[in-house]
Formats: structure tokens, sequence, C-alpha cells
């Protein structure tokens, strides 16, 4: 078949690290000479512009967030409200369908990816459009929470069904403790946006879907996207490692020089993402931790529940002074892939969302794993017990971590001379050397792009086993 440039919309979750994922697979596929057209509000925008290395081919779609009662004037994405407003951002996504309608009737691309509006492989499909889900979770996190082996059982799952994996999960070694079953199992009673039930819309999304892709590779992911595609009987297919390009702007010149001052290897950085809003509790137990380590660290940690500004929440009065010189707490956006590339960056606590962990994983700086919820804990399983290139925080029964679990963990994996930081730190670097590989990303990426043309060509989507 003659290879051909395509054009592709993309509309992504209104969640930060859902948009970075999707514009990050936008720049490898604009190398390849492919059209994009990325729809998002404003906000989102001037976020991901720094990114765009490709402003002939990307082009970004403004789209209009509706105004929902409970959400504060010009919230447009999950960035600007707090965790429990979340479902109402996607309320309000959802009431774009109308507009995307216009948009994608206008644009008419090949193809739309999409993950949480689950309205749209109908609507793709009724004006002609292929339609794919790109997941920017884990196929670990969805083979043990949403195969049809699970969602179409007919009983009600239990926190006891829920700490074991599904019938034919390829890891049986792979588990939720009780109070995270928990969390799971009330999950599922959630609604996320215009009264749908949060794994109703995810099951939906992903079923009525042409094509199943996730952000992975199969050196890391194979057993599990074998088990999606058995499971939903569709292709499914693999962008690669998505090696992530640097931003076109250079790292802040406050952490430039803060991050200079200290040895190489030596500062424990600790990211939550754009999402994350902790307990107060946990805000101050985490700071302590980093405290107790006696190493400089740099927390980008958002405002925990209830406070303004990370000033606010500090653990007590004489926190600041004991850290002073040595303790950098910043509450706002950080450009984190150039502090993890930074040399003096030796350890990265990470709550172990996708996007974080790809970073993390084609740097040097040694993993500490710290999941808060849904897929960041099972990509902690996999990536602690499993594959064994970090090391998961221990938690109580109520899943509560202190600040002298946290500096264990740390002091552990920052110790050249301990067993266990030696073997993490060899798996990681086996695994990062491997993730480097030119020729595995452009590999992943270019039959990505060619499996996309069969598919808008009307091929590829015959076999159920067809997982690249």
């Amino acid at each position: 078949m003659e290879s051909r440039s395509l054009h592709i919309a993309m509309y992504p979750w209104l969640a930060m690290g859902h948009q970075t994922a999707f514009f990050h697979l936008c720049n490898k596929l604009a190398e390849r000479g492919h059209r994009i057209s990325f729809i998002t509000p404003s906000k989102a925008q001037a976020k991901l512009e720094p990114f765009n290395l490709h402003p002939n081919l990307i082009t970004f779609v403004p789209i209009t967030v509706p105004h929902v009662e409970g959400l504060p004037p010009d919230a447009q994405t999950t960035a600007d409200v707090s965790y429990p407003l979340q479902p109402l951002i996607m309320t309000a996504m959802d009431l774009t369908k109308h507009d995307m309608q216009t948009l994608l009737s206008h644009l008419k691309p090949d193809l739309v990816f999409y993950d949480f509006t689950h309205w749209m492989p109908t609507l793709a499909k009724s004006l002609g459009i292929k339609c794919v889900h790109y997941c920017t979770a884990s196929s670990v996190m969805v083979g043990y929470t949403l195969p049809p082996a699970r969602y179409l059982c007919g009983e009600e799952l239990t926190e006891c069904d829920l700490m074991e994996p599904p019938e034919g999960y390829p890891d049986s070694s792979i588990k939720l403790f009780a109070h995270e079953a928990r969390a799971f199992a009330s999950k599922r009673k959630d609604t996320f946006g215009s009264d749908v039930l949060f794994y109703d819309r995810q099951f939906i999304a992903l079923n009525e879907a042409h094509v199943l892709a996730y952000r992975t590779c199969r050196e890391i992911e194979g057993p599990y996207l074998d088990y999606i595609g058995i499971q939903f009987n569709k292709p499914v297919l693999c962008t690669g490692p998505v090696i992530l390009d640097p931003p076109t702007s250079e790292l802040e010149e406050k952490f430039e020089s803060w991050l200079g001052g200290f040895e190489a290897g030596s500062v424990v950085y600790c990211c939550f993402g754009s999402e994350c809003t902790l307990r107060p509790k946990q805000f101050r137990e985490l700071l302590l931790g980093l405290e107790l380590t006696g190493k400089p660290f740099l927390a980008a940690l958002k405002a925990p529940v209830g406070f303004e500004t990370v000033e606010e929440a500090m653990p007590d009065e004489g926190f600041r002074e004991r850290v002073q010189g040595r303790g950098f707490v910043y509450g706002g956006w950080v450009l984190q892939q150039l502090i993890l590339a930074h040399p003096s960056v030796g350890c990265f606590i990470t709550h172990c969302g996708s996007g974080s962990l790809s970073e993390a994983l084609v740097n040097k700086c040694q993993l500490v794993l710290l999941p808060n919820v849904g897929d960041q804990i099972l990509n902690a399983r996999m990536m602690g017990n499993n594959l064994e290139i970090g090391l998961e925080v221990e938690k109580d029964e109520e899943g509560k971590y202190s600040k002298e679990t946290v500096c264990k963990a740390v002091s552990i994996v920052m110790d050249d001379e301990n067993e266990i930081s030696k073997k993490v730190r060899e798996n990681h670097s086996k695994l990062r050397n491997l993730l480097l590989n030119k020729g595995l990303e452009s590999s992943y990426i270019d039959n990505f792009c060619m499996r996309l043309q069969e598919i808008v060509e009307g091929g590829g989507l015959t076999c159920s086993n067809d997982v690249c």
C-alpha cells in the first residue's frame, strides 16, 4: 500500500497529563509527515505550545468549554479545580459534543483520537471517521479493571473480587491491597460527568472504538496488551515508548540556579503531577519525610485540600527554617523533563502516572513509587514488583504513608551499597538503554503509522489477536 499523509484529529480528556501524552504523540506523527488538528481549550494550548516541534503540521483548534454550575468561572481543565470537581469538567466536556460534530464535519480528518468521551465513536462513525481510543493509562490497569471478563460478569464486584486479577489475566502476582480494592469498588459506583457511571464511560469508550492504542511497548507490557486484544476482540496497537523530545523552552532560572548548587545525583525531586491534591496530613508527612532524609529536595506539589497555597500548608512553624537552603517546595507548574534530566537530581518520588513514568524511565535518577489513586497503583506494582526498577513506599492498612516510610524508601534507593538499590539501579539502566534505542522507537512509530493507514483504507480491523 502506498504511504500517504493522514489527517488526524485529537480530543483528549481535559486533564494536562492526558493532553501532554496526546501531544507528545502528535510530534512523533508529525515527524512522519502526518497532519494533526489538536482540539483543546486556550489554557491547555498555552501550556502545550512550547512542546510544538512541528507548527507547520500541528495546528491547535480552539474549543470553548461550557460553564457548568458548580465550576469556577473560566475553568477549562482539571488543573483549574479541586479533585472533587473533576466530574463537572467531564460534564462540561460532554456538552462540547455538538461543537465537536461541527468541527469534525469541517475538518474531515481520517481518524480521531479520544479517550474519556464515550460518545465519540458514535459521532465519528456517523461522519465516516475511524476512531482510535488512545489510552494514557497502562494496559496493566485496563486489563485488571475493565475487561469484559469483569465488566460483563453480571454480578456486582466486591472488594475481595478486586483484590485478585480477572480470569485469564497474564500475571497473577499483580494484586490490590484491601484498602485499594475498597477504593476501586467504590469507584465503580461513582458517576463521572453527565450522570454516567465512571466504569460505564470507560468501557463504552473502549468497546465502541475501531482500534485500541497504548502509549507503551511490548517489551514492557506485551502480555497485558495481548490480553486486552483477546478480551475486546479488537486490534491493539502500540506507539512504543514515545521518547519525549526536549521542550523548546529552557528550565526556569530559579530552578536551574537552585539545582546547580548541589552535587550530581544528590537531590530528591518529588512531583505528583498537575492533578493530584493530597490530604493535609499526607502532604505534611511527605515533606517531613523529605526533611528526614537529610538530603536536598525539590517538591513540586499542589496545595493540599483546604489550602490555597503550599506555604500555608507547611508541616509546622519551624519547617522552613530547618530546611532552608536545601528544601524547595513549589506549588506551580514545572517543566519536569528538564528537572529530571538535571545532573543534580538523583531520586524521583513519583505518583506513578503513566506520563511521569515515561519521563522517568529515560533518565538516570532512582525511582521511589508513591501511587495515590487508580492506574497509578497498578503501575507501581508492575514497576516495583515485576520489573523491579523502583521501590514502593510502605503504607498502613488504611493506605497512609508516614514520614518514616518515605524516608526509608528514599534512603534505600539512594544508598549505592544497598542490595535493593543495586538491583533497581541495574534493572532501570537496562530498561533505559532499551528505551533510548532510537531504532526501537522509530520501528514502533513507523509500524503504528502503517497500521493507521491500513485502518483508514478499510483494512486492519479483522483480527482479534492483532497486537502490534
